[in-house]
């Protein structure tokens, strides 16, 4: 898939398996309830699932939606009966978006017992981790490491699109609805959800009738200052500048843009979700920014609705892309188990084998596709979606 757009809570958060805040006998039963599961687990009579990814951190917007709805999927399936008859235990680790700290985190989720990945949320830490759960043989289901390299093992599946497919999408999307002829690229060369999408945007455009009048890099050590990179655009007429990077630089990008009186056209990919929360970000600087990504909250379908709303009532927040991504990501675990018919009691690797199975065998209908399906590589189809930032919320295009 596809590729473009806090604190940390008490650790408690990230092992148990309620969200929020309560009484005092509220509080009581949640001990209870861990205590009951942890015992459970003992006896193999749970599956124990894992999340990794940034809940601190410049990325943490995309890790604490994920956390949240991947914990309201786990209480759905606990609720409907489980998978397989049995309950599961969901355990979130942050990674900080650092791949060394995300293996850490990785090994802290063996250490606690689990079977079963869903994770990491960002693409180096996922391909950084996706090389341990090779070595183990344990299943991984990431909802947003897109990557080409995070899903490279025969043991790992993803939820999004991969970079190349967000940056041949995204040229598709300009060029159908004729939405500029002249582009201007900014990139960050050092990251690779970034440079895969800016790679297959590059092919893609030759094929759409606009061109590419400047493609500037920067890199992790040069990302504060866009001024070059937008005076390029400019001089060289861009009416669109394309964005294939995270929110946080985005929102730079644009303020930088308004101070030297360019207003071109902006388009991004999934990674852009989460701008409007931008810390002091003048978000009427997002006006008509254009993205790519599988969900829209304001959709009005009935399933995108009633997400939205648990999601509000539970957290206070709208729920982005990568929120729903994970609710999916647990939902097609629990489909993929049952058609495999695992058991808590089988070895993670034999898990593994019969997931890898059921997942080229099943058919999804979610919150971010209808119809999904997986190949053995663990690659999904489904149809690309854009939304517009109109009046300072998502709107689908």
């Amino acid at each position: 898939m596809m590729k473009k757009l806090v604190s940390l809570a008490l650790a408690a958060v990230l092992a148990v398996s309620a969200v929020g805040c309560g009484s005092s006998s509220d509080s009581s039963s949640s001990t209870a309830d861990s205590a009951q599961s942890t015992e459970a687990a003992a006896d193999g009579a749970t599956f124990k699932i894992g999340g990794i990814g940034p809940i601190t951190g410049g990325a943490a917007i995309y890790g604490q939606a994920v956390m949240n709805a991947a914990q309201m999927a786990v209480d759905k399936i606990n609720a409907d009966g489980g998978i397989n008859g049995y309950q599961v235990e969901f355990r979130f680790e942050d990674d900080e978006h650092d791949a060394e700290k995300s293996v850490n985190a990785y090994n802290t989720l063996k250490d606690w017992g689990m079977q079963m990945l869903m994770g990491t949320v960002t693409s180096t830490p996922c391909t950084a981790v996706s090389a341990k759960t090779e070595e183990d043989n344990m299943f991984q289901l990431t909802p947003s490491g897109s990557a080409v390299e995070s899903i490279a093992p025969a043991n790992a599946f993803r939820v999004c699109f991969s970079d190349p497919n967000q940056g041949t999408a995204s040229a598709q999307y300009i060029g159908e609805n004729k939405l500029a002829s002249k582009v201007a690229v900014i990139y960050n060369s050092s990251d690779v959800y970034s440079s895969g999408i800016y790679q297959t945007f590059a092919t893609e455009a030759a094929n759409q009738g606009f061109e590419i009048v400047a493609a500037e890099a920067f890199t992790e050590d040069s990302k504060t200052d866009f001024s070059v990179q937008l005076q390029k655009a400019k001089e060289a007429g861009a009416e669109l500048v394309f964005l294939p990077i995270y929110y946080t630089e985005a929102s730079i990008i644009l303020t930088q843009a308004n101070t030297m009186g360019y207003d071109p056209m902006f388009f991004g990919c999934d990674g852009m979700d989460g701008i409007l929360g931008v810390e002091n970000f003048d978000t009427s600087l997002a006006e008509d920014l254009m993205l790519l990504t599988p969900f829209v909250a304001d959709a009005q379908d009935e399933k995108t609705q009633a997400f939205v709303s648990e999601y509000k009532e539970k957290f206070n927040d709208t729920p982005n892309q990568f929120a729903a991504d994970a609710y999916d990501a647990m939902l097609i675990i629990k489909e993929a188990a049952e058609k495999a018919g695992v058991t808590p009691d089988m070895s993670v690797s034999d898990i593994c084998e019969a997931m890898k199975t059921a997942m080229t065998e099943i058919t999804f209908d979610g919150l971010t596709g209808e119809g999904m399906t997986w190949s053995a590589d663990g690659e999904p189809t489904k149809a690309p979606k854009a939304m517009k930032i109109v009046d300072g919320a998502y709107t689908a295009m």
